[in-house]
Parts: structure tokens; sequence; C-alpha cells
């Protein structure tokens, strides 16, 4: 699974913004994985939906997809997700957008997910 996290604008000073930074982005992936596939017991992040996470200070942009163009979800899980992350994490703005470039498929899947689909 790839998923891009990039820090646009790096912090003044060394080492304890970084550290800083990496704690955010933990955070972030931690609210992501709280957020459920409606059609699969597996969380949107190890599913492989998040395609990139920007951090620049403290908003948050967030690409996601989903796992057919036609999901029934598509209209409700990316403000879902935007909820979920803003609820979870201290942040000013969080921006999800919905992409579908690449298309999902299932390499894009975690192994501990697949252990848990059954498909390892």
């Amino acid at each position: 699974m790839t998923t891009r996290i990039v820090q646009l604008q790096p912090q003044a000073g060394a080492d304890p913004a970084k550290a800083d930074d990496q704690t955010l982005e933990q955070r972030i992936i931690a609210a992501l994985r709280t957020v459920y596939d409606p059609e699969l017991p597996v969380n949107i992040y190890d599913l492989g939906l998040i395609y990139d996470i920007r951090i620049d200070g403290s908003r948050v942009e967030i690409d996601m997809t989903l796992t057919a163009p036609c999901c029934p979800v598509a209209g409700s899980l990316p403000g879902q997700v935007e909820r979920t992350v803003r609820r979870q994490v201290p942040l000013d703005d969080v921006e999800v957008t919905l992409v579908w470039d690449p298309p999902w498929t299932q390499e894009r899947i975690a192994d501990e997910a697949r252990l848990e689909l059954g498909m390892l």
C-alpha cells in the first residue's frame, strides 16, 4: 500500500518540530483507521482508500478513493472522513477530495487487512 504523506511547508526549527509533525501524521492516520468501509470489515486506511495526505501547519488535505465509482457511499464517506479527522485531531482545516486516478485495486489492501479478510 502506498500512501503519500507530504509536509508542504516545513516547520521552522530542527528535530522538535519534525517530531511534532510525525505525531500529527500519526494522529491523522489513527483517525482514518476509525472509519470503516460499510461493505467490508476493514478501515479505509488499511483498505488502501487513502491516496495522499498533505499537511501544511494545521491544515490537512486528504485525497481518497472508493472501491468503485458507483459505490453507494460516494456522497457520504468523504464527509464522514472529514468529520472524523476534525473531531479526533486538532486542526484548523481538513479538506477531503474524492479522486479516481489511479483506480483502486485489491493490491492496495494492507497485509493485515488481507489477513482479516481471509485473502492470505
